[in-house]
């Protein structure tokens, strides 16, 4: 490093020489043969050097041009590439789309949007269906926690972490204006149009607006059969999906500002959806006429500014506002139409403070109030306030990083219930808990880019307001339920400037998790059709993460690079001893995690064409933890294949066209048993950029 910063620091100074000599010699002396003659024909320089890590155990990650190649219209597609990662699907264009990370559970899973939580109180399940890639520019996982002190609160409360960043407008010289049009249609009846504007406001502010819809019938081929248990098929056919049809409208602006030692932005969003809900295919049941309407709308801004050399300031608020129409005409099972509302409040402060080059320690506190409401007989209409300060330190030492944490948490429940206009119940609990967590890092070699990491973390989720007070299921009794993890790996990259292999990124983390007081739904009682929430659970999780990259040369201009990812986990219900009979299921592997997955990503890249292609594997598994034969699902696997082309049409107008066959093997899968997944499908995109 003092090597490459000499190299800088001469750079410089013979360019500036050169700029004063020039500027003082008569420009008929400046033609001819001098002692500057050298430095003229010096045309472009490039200085390569090692940047150290910024994080203590670095993220995975998509960005540009990688999310651009994934065939994936939302985040949860694109999320599917990471290893360790489950994704519950359950079909369709809007089926919901929920992420699970080891195994830990959705709820202990934290998904950020430009550095804010987003969050539901009701269920604690963010649906990542939700969020298009036309509006993300990266896509960040972390196990436990990001590894950065100067951060809310809030992001040390989770077991894992998603991050979603959006795109900031970037002009060029003399450019003012950005606009790009694109258009997406295919199968399933898809039409989905979309505009970003971007506008330079004044060298230091600029906007964005982004609006998209999207329509799409939702019907797909799916096949239906059924075995006994002897192997012989019982029945064997192929239908049409049903009730997958998805309206939804997505807005969302933002204005970004810089100032000479900080910058800030504010963004509103608003989600507007009816959507069918094609259900479970069950009993020869193919069509449902479940609906649902969903309205999300919240309004947040981030502010960050180094207020002198050694502290740094970081402010986040946010006000949100969800509605949720749930309604199931069917009499036949149980009548159902109700309405939820959820209102929420936030506001966060991070306080950084350098106390020597190589000692940095945060304090940061957040608030937060949630509030539900709904047309639910007797509803208790809960309230929860939310306190989290977190003490954080950060701590480097020639090739060892360190971080640690303290998060003190309070929450508040109030609730109270009302029957024909008379107050009938009133509660009011205060839950405290302190839960650390410690990262570690290591670089052996000062000349190798090769480190070795470790972390623990004890964290916990409080039980939603459905888990608490869904009418005649919840249970206010509840403990909040606990996971700790322990994770040791490694991370070796390699650049090189010639040759055939361009650059390497492998790395490996081994990891154990338990989950404790899980919370889960049991009989009420002796009659099976009414359920009430318990502290009953225990899983146990091991597992091995993996992930490679690699980016090579090739002759004529063609770039190429290789991402696998591959991941082992034996996660077993260590829930009732007691149960551990023949179809028992103490220590048997959890519902949907196979033991085996993984993922291959390519891209081959020549001027201004692009060709990508991605593979998904997951392994057999049980929907059960009762790990049995008639439990039992096969593997499932898909080959995407998508080529785009970019025409440069003049003026500074370019058009890229690209085709997407998904699934193209057309394999017949459910992610969730009975949720179909759909056949080999098409798109076709037209990008516009102005």
């Amino acid at each position: 490093m003092r090597r490459t910063f000499l190299t800088v620091l001469w750079l410089t100074l013979c360019g500036v020489l050169c700029s004063v000599a020039q500027d003082s010699i008569p420009a008929s002396a400046a033609v001819g043969h001098g002692r500057l003659d050298s430095m003229q024909y010096i045309q472009n320089v490039i200085v390569y050097g090692r940047r150290p890590y910024e994080e203590v155990i670095p993220a995975q990650v998509l960005t540009g041009k990688q999310l651009e190649g994934l065939n994936s219209h939302s985040v949860a597609d694109a999320i599917r590439y990471f290893s360790g990662v489950q994704l519950k699907d359950y079909g369709g264009i809007g089926g919901l789309k929920t992420v699970d990370i080891r195994s830990m559970g959705t709820n202990h899973i934290g998904v950020f949007y430009d550095g804010i939580q987003l969050g539901n109180a009701q269920n604690g399940q963010v649906d990542l269906g939700k969020f298009s890639l036309d509006n993300i520019d990266e896509i960040s996982l972390y196990n436990g926690q990001r590894s950065s002190i100067f951060q809310s609160a809030r992001d040390f409360g989770t077991a894992g972490s998603i991050y979603l960043r959006t795109r900031r407008p970037h002009f060029t010289d003399g450019k003012r204006d950005n606009v790009n049009v694109t258009f997406r249609t295919g199968s399933f009846g898809l039409v989905n149009p979309s505009v970003r504007w971007e506008h330079k406001l004044s060298r230091s502010m600029s906007l964005a607006l982004n609006a998209e819809y999207t329509y799409a019938t939702g019907q797909y081929h799916f096949r239906y059969y059924k075995k006994y248990s002897d192997g012989t098929t019982a029945w064997d056919t192929t239908a049409v999906r049903k009730n997958g049809d998805v309206h939804a409208l997505r807005v969302e602006g933002g204005v970004f500002g810089t100032m000479s030692t900080g910058r800030w932005h504010a963004k509103a969003y608003y989600y507007d959806s009816e959507k069918g809900i094609p259900g479970a295919i069950v009993n020869n049941v193919w069509k449902h006429a479940q609906r649902q309407w969903d309205r999300n709308f919240f309004v947040q801004g981030s502010y960050q500014q180094k207020v002198t050399e050694r502290y740094e300031l970081m402010a986040n608020a946010k006000y949100s506002r969800d509605y949720l129409h749930y309604l199931n005409p069917d009499t036949t099972l149980m009548y159902i139409d109700n309405e939820f509302w959820q209102d929420e409040i936030y506001v966060s402060m991070a306080n950084k403070y350098t106390l020597m080059p190589d000692w940095d320690v945060d304090l940061s506190m957040d608030y937060q109030w949630n509030h539900l409401d709904a047309t639910l007989t007797d509803f208790a209409q809960p309230t929860r306030h939310t306190l989290l300060t977190a003490l954080a330190t950060a701590w480097m030492w020639h090739g060892f990083k360190t971080q640690g944490s303290l998060l003190y948490s309070v929450f508040n429940d109030r609730s109270s219930a009302v029957r024909g206009g008379e107050l009938i119940s009133k509660r009011s609990e205060t839950t405290t808990r302190l839960t650390p967590a410690i990262y570690l890092s290591w670089q052996p070699w000062q000349e190798r880019d090769f480190n070795l990491r470790a972390f623990y973390k004890r964290i916990f989720r409080m039980p939603t307001f459905n888990d608490l007070y869904y009418t005649d299921v919840g249970n206010i009794a509840l403990d909040p339920e606990y996971a700790t993890q322990y994770n040791v790996g490694f991370l070796y990259r390699l650049l090189t400037q010639q040759g055939f292999l361009a650059g390497l990124k492998l790395s490996a983390d081994a990891y154990y998790n338990r989950i404790t007081d899980k919370i889960i739904a049991v009989p009420k009682g002796t009659g099976q059709y009414r359920w009430m929430m318990m502290n009953l659970g225990e899983v146990k999780i091991r597992g091995i993460d993996v992930s490679a990259r690699a980016t090579v040369r090739l002759p004529h201009d063609v770039t190429a690079d290789l991402n696998l990812s591959y991941t082992y986990q034996k996660a077993q219900d260590y829930s009732d001893p007691t149960d551990n009979g023949d179809g028992g299921t103490y220590k048997g592997q959890i519902a949907y995690v196979p033991w085996h997955s993984g993922s291959v990503v390519g891209h081959v890249g020549w001027r201004d064409l692009d060709v990508n292609y991605s593979f998904i594997y997951v392994g057999e598994r049980y929907h059960t933890s009762a790990n049995t034969r008639e439990n039992h699902e096969q593997p499932w696997y898909t080959h995407d294949l998508s080529a785009g082309y970019s025409f440069k049409l003049g003026g500074g107008i370019r058009l890229k066209v690209s085709g997407e066959v998904n699934n193209l093997l057309n394999q017949y899968y459910d992610v969730i048993l009975n949720y179909p997944m759909p056949g080999r499908n098409y798109k076709l995109i037209l990008k516009l950029d102005l």
